[in-house]
């Protein structure tokens, strides 16, 4: 991509879908994505368009303001994994499961469009493009409890500086075992660490490629 999209080809990319990055648009803006390796058109029908790892990275440059972001089907913001430690998480109904099973779906069936063999086994291009919500959406699927604003019994999911990896922290070694269990079977490869100045146990996850 040697020029920014326009503002008709940023307004399709800010209203794909929030987690499979499905593209409406006219046929010459869907075309001009693809030419600029920000979309590329499934081989199978019904051939819809979907954002690549570089049209997603355009899409979250540059923050919407919340009232322009797609809404959720109960009319409020887009859908977030937790990562644990949020100040305001909303509430953990049965709205909540829905939306995180929905969102879990979507990503499985990115997958399945998006890794070359099909395999839904393992993380896709998306995943490793958004590794902490990545992390949180297998954790919060597989039904393991985020961390409260004061921490508490939950994970967190942060960022780290090595490129494709993730720290996973919890309360204790019974809660890293168990979202050790849950990223490997997401596809994760997953490893227990020991802070030097701490002490404290953390997992490094990384997206499995094969």
């Amino acid at each position: 991509m040697t020029r920014p999209p326009t503002a008709a080809q940023r307004r399709v990319i800010d209203a794909a879908e929030p987690v499979t990055g499905r593209l409406r648009g006219t046929p010459a803006q869907l075309a001009a994505l693809v030419r600029h390796g920000l979309a590329f058109r499934h081989p199978r029908p019904p051939h819809d368009h979907f954002l690549t790892p570089a049209g997603h990275r355009v899409r979250e440059a540059v923050p919407e303001p919340p009232a322009a972001l797609p809404p959720k089907a109960d009319g409020g913001e887009v859908f977030a994994a937790r990562v644990g430690g949020e100040e305001e998480a909303g509430a953990a109904g049965p709205a909540r499961l829905r939306e995180v099973h929905s969102a879990w779906q979507g990503l499985l069936e990115l997958r399945r469009m998006t890794n070359t063999d099909g395999g839904t086994d393992r993380p896709c291009g998306w995943e490793r493009a958004h590794l902490v919500r990545a992390a949180a959406l297998a954790l919060e699927a597989a039904g393991r409890r985020p961390a409260g604003p004061g921490g508490g019994d939950g994970y967190r999911v942060r960022a780290t500086p090595q490129p494709e990896a993730v720290a996973v922290h919890g309360p204790d070694d019974a809660t890293l075992r168990a979202c050790a269990a849950t990223l490997e079977e997401a596809g994760w490869q997953v490893g227990e660490h020991t802070d030097p100045r701490t002490r404290a146990r953390y997992l490094l996850a990384s997206p499995r490629r094969m």
